[in-house]
């Protein structure tokens, strides 16, 4: 029997904290809570987990300062929980490693969705602790600009042969890019393709993505594999082979 995922709740309000908890059990999750930074460390140290809700205000540090050590010692999914006024902690949020956020207030049911969507992406994320799972035959690989990216172990590396670390939202970024080369995708697109959700007019968290992926790329400044276009889209604007994976995938053609 399939074991439901474990969700952790990082909330310094015991009453949203023990509600949402009492919430995502009632739809099939497992749920451990943390009131601050300390117990949440405390509790991913000690547990597998699966994904972890994090409110950005905590008691013992800032809640961007506990997402990016979070992300520095694994890939577990993050949704950051922010007022709305904080344009600029989601941003960062996101840069540093989140793969969604949520203002506050906020209905439980869509957090849900957020939480089912962001696992639904992350369910084919090889698991931190464990070494690489080898290529297999019959999945596609795309080869681009001296990159190779196999979706099937989440894996891209450079022409050199050396891994390039990408987030899960990173990485379904580039995918949804290496399927539609020469297309241009507008943030509506984009978001609808990653994150199956609809941009607010004030939603820049596409363009966030995009930055990161451009930096990690070494492609920033130069814009040469993803333009910006002016009718509000962006554009994979380098020719895409794609083949089936192999033993060999990971060799740059």
């Amino acid at each position: 029997m399939e074991t439901a995922p474990h969700i952790l709740v990082v909330d310094d309000d015991h009453a949203i904290r023990t509600l949402l908890g009492r919430y995502l059990q009632e739809q099939g999750f497992r749920v451990s809570l943390a009131p601050d930074g300390r117990h949440a460390d405390e509790a991913i140290a000690s547990q597998p987990i699966d994904l972890v809700v994090l409110d950005l205000m905590l008691p013992d540090m800032p809640g961007l300062d506990l997402c990016r050590l979070l992300r520095s010692r694994s890939q577990v999914p993050i949704i950051l929980l922010t007022a709305l006024k904080e344009e600029v902690d989601r941003i960062i949020g996101l840069e540093i490693g989140a793969d969604d956020y949520l203002g506050k207030p906020f209905n439980p049911r869509e957090l849900l969705a957020r939480i089912r969507a962001v696992l639904r992406r992350t369910a084919s994320r090889p698991p931190v602790a464990d070494p690489p799972p080898p290529p297999t035959d019959g999945g596609p690989v795309y080869c681009f600009a001296g990159f190779v990216a196999e979706p099937g172990t989440r894996e891209l590396v450079d022409a050199s042969g050396a891994d390039v670390q990408l987030t899960g939202a990173e990485f379904d970024l580039l995918v949804a890019f290496l399927e539609r080369p020469g297309r241009m995708l507008s943030r509506d697109q984009l978001l609808d393709i990653t994150q199956g959700r609809n941009a607010s007019p004030f939603d820049r968290s596409i363009d966030v993505l995009v930055s990161r992926l451009r930096r990690k790329l070494g492609d920033a400044g130069s814009f040469r594999i993803l333009k910006t276009l002016r009718n509000g889209g962006y554009q994979l604007s380098v020719p895409v082979e794609t083949r089936a994976a192999s033993v060999k995938s990971r060799d740059v053609p």
